[in-house]
C-alpha cells in the first residue's frame, strides 16, 4: 500500500521520480524502489516524504488512494463545457446590448434633426434684449450648433456599429 500510495500521490502532483528525488536528496532509483515495493524509506524520510507531497503520513500509510479515472475528467470536461456555453451567452447578450444600443443612437439623432426642422430654430425670434433669454438663445444655439456638427460624424459611428454587431447567420 505504502508504495502504490507513494506512486499515486507523486503523480497526482504531477511530479517525475527525478524531480521527488531531489527534493528528498536522494536518487531516482530510490524513489523506483520504494514505488515498487522493493524498500520502504525510514521514519524521517518518510516524514521528509510526506511534507514534500503535502501529504500527511497516516495518507501515506493507509489505504490505496485512487487515482484520477476517465470518468472524473468526464466530470471536469462537462463542467468546462457549461462554462464554455456561459461565456458564449455573456458575449452574444454583450453584442445585442451593443447593436440595439447604436440602433437608438441612430434613432435618436434622426429625431433630434426632425425636431430641430420641424421648430425651425426658435431661438432665432427670441427677444434677446432680455438677460435671460438672451442666454437661453445662446445656449440653444450651440446645442444645435454642436448637434448640426457632430451628429453626422456619431450618426455613421453609430450605423457602421450596428453593422458590425448585427447577428451574422
Amino acid at each position: 500500500m505504502l508504495s502504490e500510495n507513494i506512486r499515486s500521490i507523486r503523480k497526482s502532483k504531477g511530479l517525475s521520480q527525478e524531480e521527488l528525488a531531489i527534493r528528498l536528496n536522494v536518487v531516482r532509483q530510490t524513489i523506483s524502489k520504494w514505488e515498487k515495493g522493493l524498500s520502504v524509506p525510514d521514519s524521517d524520510m518518510l516524514i521528509s516524504l510526506s511534507e514534500v507531497l503535502e501529504t500527511p503520513v497516516s495518507t501515506l500509510l493507509g489505504e490505496t488512494i485512487d487515482e484520477p479515472k476517465p470518468d472524473d475528467l468526464k466530470v471536469i470536461s462537462e463542467k468546462l463545457e457549461v462554462i464554455n456555453f456561459q461565456f458564449a451567452q455573456r458575449k452574444t447578450t454583450t453584442r445585442k446590448i451593443f447593436h440595439w444600443g447604436f440602433i437608438s443612437l441612430c434613432a435618436l439623432i434622426v429625431i433630434a434633426f426632425a425636431v430641430i426642422f420641424v421648430l425651425n430654430s426658435p431661438y432665432l425670434g427670441w427677444d434677446y434684449s432680455k438677460p435671460e433669454t438672451a442666454v437661453m438663445g445662446v445656449g440653444f444655439h450651440a446645442l444645435e450648433w454642436l448637434l448640426v456638427r457632430l451628429a453626422p460624424i456619431v450618426l455613421i459611428g453609430a450605423i457602421v456599429g450596428a453593422v458590425l454587431t448585427r447577428e451574422k447567420r
